[in-house]
């Protein structure tokens, strides 16, 4: 993976604690979870990852890292400060079927309760678990919808909202242990991995422009600032819910109207929504109908954004 001059610079800031601790971090693979690793190593800690391809992770990692196949290979006796659950199948591409919601089920609920299994027979806790989940949690905003979510509003009915609802649930069993425990809800991620690469390709291709009518709210998270989301958290020892998106959100027209500015490309071909829904099914509504989502709980407690603003995110990356 290529790491621009910025990221580094902005993984280096991302403090971690003031003493080298030790860490199990699952989904260390991804585009997320090499990125944390990663910041991780570069400040000293002990790295422990998940995985189900061991020998491939530990090369990813030139052998800087412990690589485990599975919870049940981990011994009771081992101890770790602070366990970052970042496992999960891609949400977007294939329809939901039935089939494919039993596998996204099971990459992040079953996944998480093999970890909050492994908590509950070990015999030093960890003082922390930090556990992925998606501003899919709020469900979908339909047009004309401005309210801005906070970590205080609740979950509304769609097969999106409760898996990251279940999620959270399997994750909170780790509290009755003594562990302090906290869902970290991931907007759009940014960064030169993920989905950004291919949002950005119709609008290279002078494509760019409003989709599905373009009003529907975006809410997004340069990936230096997701890192920086988890070193705070670590640093606090905090625990409950959290956004992990910028303070600004913007409409996906303006998202692609930024985009095309950065990239001196033109902006305003129109692309409409409903080949979107006829391919994606329900899948589509996170596409087309979206959220305006705040990231209350890290300003109040202090975080300052590197990326607040999607211009200056969108070229940091381009």
């Amino acid at each position: 993976m290529t790491i621009h001059p910025q990221e580094v610079s902005a993984d280096r800031a991302a403090r971690f604690g003031d003493a080298p601790r030790s860490f199990l971090v699952t989904g260390a693979t991804g585009f997320i979870g090499q990125r944390l690793v990663k910041s991780l190593l570069g400040e000293g800690h002990r790295v422990t990852v998940l995985s189900r391809q061991p020998l491939a992770a530990a090369t990813l990692f030139d052998g800087r890292v412990d690589c485990v196949g599975a919870m049940d290979q981990v011994p009771a006796s081992r101890v770790f400060d602070v366990v970052i659950n970042l496992a999960g199948a891609r949400i977007l591409g294939w329809r939901w079927t039935a089939a494919r919601r039993a596998t996204l089920r099971a990459s992040r609920i079953g996944l998480t309760r093999k970890v909050v299994d492994w908590i509950v027979v070990a015999e030093h806790k960890p003082a922390m678990l930090l556990s992925a989940s998606a501003i899919g949690y709020y469900g979908i905003q339909r047009r004309g919808d401005d309210t801005v979510l906070t970590e205080a509003d609740g979950p509304r009915p769609m097969f999106m909202s409760d898996l990251c609802r279940e999620w959270e649930e399997a994750a909170q069993g780790a509290a009755a242990y003594g562990v302090r425990v906290a869902c970290m809800r991931f907007g759009l991620v940014l960064g030169t991995q993920g989905a950004l690469p291919m949002m950005l390709l119709p609008v290279k291709l002078g494509l760019g422009g409003p989709l599905g009518g373009g009003a529907q709210w975006l809410s997004w998270i340069h990936v230096d600032d997701l890192i920086g989301g988890i070193a705070h958290l670590c640093r606090a020892g905090a625990e409950g819910a959290y956004n992990f998106t910028a303070p600004e959100s913007v409409r996906q027209a303006g998202f692609s109207r930024v985009a095309a500015s950065v990239l001196g490309r033109p902006y305003g071909f129109p692309t409409p929504g409903w080949p979107m829904r006829l391919a994606l099914g329900e899948q589509a509504d996170l596409l087309l109908e979206g959220q305006r989502v705040a990231p209350e709980r890290l300003l109040r407690e202090g975080y300052a954004f590197r990326h607040p603003t999607l211009d200056g995110a969108l070229r940091s990356l381009v």
